[in-house]
């Protein structure tokens, strides 16, 4: 992905609010499956990781990606942008 196409996501992104959380348990197949649903309907999602975990923002962002082949918009704080174009929705 160039800069411009991932600045224009984090603009885009900006309004969004998190539709996926990482609580306690952790990045499970349960959580993978429900991002995937979030991604093939929206394309760009903000996945929030609790407090109560141990994962770090980069290191979740780097695995969520691998796991949904999706790309990485951005991290910022706790927070990470996920990107995955589904041709379906621009028919």
């Amino acid at each position: 992905m160039k800069g411009k196409d991932r600045a224009t996501l984090r603009a885009e992104a900006h309004h969004l609010d998190a539709a996926v959380h990482i609580g306690g348990q952790g990045i499970n197949d349960a959580l993978i499956a429900s991002l995937q649903d979030v991604l093939r309907t929206r394309e760009l999602v903000k996945v929030k990781i609790g407090k109560g975990t141990d994962l770090k923002a980069k290191e979740a962002a780097e695995a969520l990606s691998k796991r949904t082949r999706s790309e990485v918009v951005q991290v910022i704080g706790r927070t990470v942008t996920l990107y995955r174009f589904n041709p379906e929705l621009h028919e």
